[in-house]
């Protein structure tokens, strides 16, 4: 990538014709905010990416915005992305489906990035970390939403920044476009410190982001991110985390309905050397693929998450549905979508069609996760299935799935007399409110912050099941 300069906005009205209308749509919203920046810096795939580039995003605009100091809003660069919307209207890029849906992916991204005192001109590592989470977009087809996490591990800009992970959020100032290929809307990236991570994944997204937008130096009301920051919200208010978040939690339950992980599942209850066996997603076996019609299930769950009916319901499988760099642990909530996905879910009724599933009920299983998946065991049980919802843990090292599901969820193959069922490399365990409550007091030390001695092992004999946390060099080398 390069930085250069983009043709003046009085020109660009002068080539109208020639100029590509999804670009000029969102030139014209960016010139409304700025209309004195007509001309601003601009970082440029070299090589675009519909002509074999590595880069999604054919342009990443930067500009510069003085804030509103009555408002309390200070002064920062303004960071625009061009690609993830259909730039072009000519299939180079996106599939052309008319202008009455989403253009291309349907968003395009922002940031905003507190301005250092001196600072004459805009870093330009977020361009790199915008096509980092486009090219995300690109190889997995699933979409951002607002209130979406994403966690990085790293800190934003490389430095020693306790600023490592991201929340999503809508742009307090573009307003979603018109084009003739579709709508666009503008999702904002805001970069948060781990402990603000942690509370976004055991409550909300949308929650954290309001409690950020009331601190001013956690981001204020235009959620500007400052990679200085080095004290979280919780730091610079400790009632937020038991008045807020812990109630919200307690009242409200999570709205993250699965994530990315390191996760394995073995069934105990056949022996390893039966032909027919399926349990060849444990370490070190050769797993088997997921059915397009399973993964479709699977993205659905994931997608749907969070249901505010009076019960929450696994979608059914579709026949007619088909079936990457990815951030590391892309986590989903409600809302999280998928191009593939533009069907909504049946009502809450809905059953998978028994003629679709073939599945095998288990005696005895064996979970194992990374210290990460591990820790959200917690909210999986106290943030989800108490609240009578579901919760999936999705490898992302292979097809391995592992949902977990209340009593309250209809739709799953998983069942109180069977409460064990799996689909291929899909798993489905089914948990009663009182193992739930049990369960929770069992794991509770999974619930500190702190690094734990591993391995850790849980077994509950009465149950059939046991739970094992790993180092992640087991899942990394398998066949060690």
């Amino acid at each position: 990538m390069d930085e250069v300069r983009p043709t003046t906005g009085a020109q660009a009205h002068g080539l109208a014709s020639i100029f590509p209308p999804g670009l000029q749509a969102i030139y014209g919203e960016c010139r409304r905010l700025y209309p004195e920046q007509a001309n601003p810096l601009q970082v440029t795939a070299i090589v675009k990416y519909w002509l074999g580039g590595p880069d999604p995003l054919d342009y990443i605009s930067m500009y510069r915005n003085i804030g509103n100091q009555p408002q309390d809003i200070q002064e920062h660069w303004h960071y625009v992305s061009f690609g993830l919307s259909d730039l072009y209207g000519d299939n180079r890029v996106h599939e052309f489906t008319g202008s009455d849906g989403p253009s291309g992916f349907g968003f395009e991204l922002t940031f905003r990035l507190k301005r250092e005192v001196g600072e004459t001109a805009p870093p330009t590592w977020p361009a790199e970390l915008m096509q980092g989470l486009a090219r995300y977009v690109f190889q997995s087809e699933n979409t951002f939403c607002s209130g979406d996490h994403v966690s990085w591990h790293s800190p934003l800009d490389n430095s020693e920044s306790r600023i490592q992970h991201m929340l999503l959020t809508e742009d307090p100032q573009i307003q979603p476009v018109q084009t003739p290929f579709g709508t666009v809307s503008f999702l904002q990236i805001v970069g948060v410190c781990t402990e603000e991570l942690q509370a976004a994944q055991q409550w909300n997204g949308q929650g954290i982001l309001e409690l950020l937008r009331g601190v001013h130096m956690a981001g204020g009301p235009w959620l500007i991110t400052d990679m200085r920051r080095g004290e979280t919200i919780f730091d610079i208010d400790p009632h937020l985390q038991q008045e807020r978040v812990d109630q919200g939690i307690e009242t409200e339950g999570s709205n993250l309905s699965g994530v990315s992980a390191k996760c394995v599942w073995d069934d105990l209850s056949r022996p390893p050397e039966d032909e027919e066996d399926t349990r060849s997603i444990c370490i070190g076996a050769q797993p088997r693929r997921l059915s397009d019609k399973d993964t479709e299930q699977i993205r659905e769950v994931l997608r749907k998450g969070l249901e505010f009916n009076t019960k929450a319901a696994l979608p059914p499988i579709s026949a007619q549905r088909h079936g990457h760099e990815r951030p590391q642990g892309h986590l989903h909530t409600q809302g999280a979508g998928s191009r593939k996905d533009s069907l909504e879910s049946e009502s809450s009724a809905a059953i998978v069609p028994h003629e679709l599933v073939r599945t095998r009920q288990l005696e005895s299983v064996h979970l194992k996760f990374n210290q990460e998946s591990g820790t959200l065991l917690p909210l999986c049980l106290r943030g989800r299935l108490l609240h009578g919802r579901h919760f999936t843990y999705k490898s992302i090292n292979g097809d391995t799935a592992i949902t977990f599901v209340s009593t309250g969820v209809e739709g799953a193959f998983a069942t109180e007399e069977h409460p064990y069922a799996a689909h291929g490399p899909w798993l489905q365990i089914l948990l009663t409110e009182e193992f739930v409550e049990q369960m929770l007091g069992d794991l509770q030390e999974l619930n500190t912050r702190e690094e734990t001695k591993l391995p850790k092992e849980y077994s509950w004999p009465e149950k059939k099941l046991k739970i094992s946390v790993l180092p992640d060099s087991v899942f990394d080398n398998p066949l060690q």
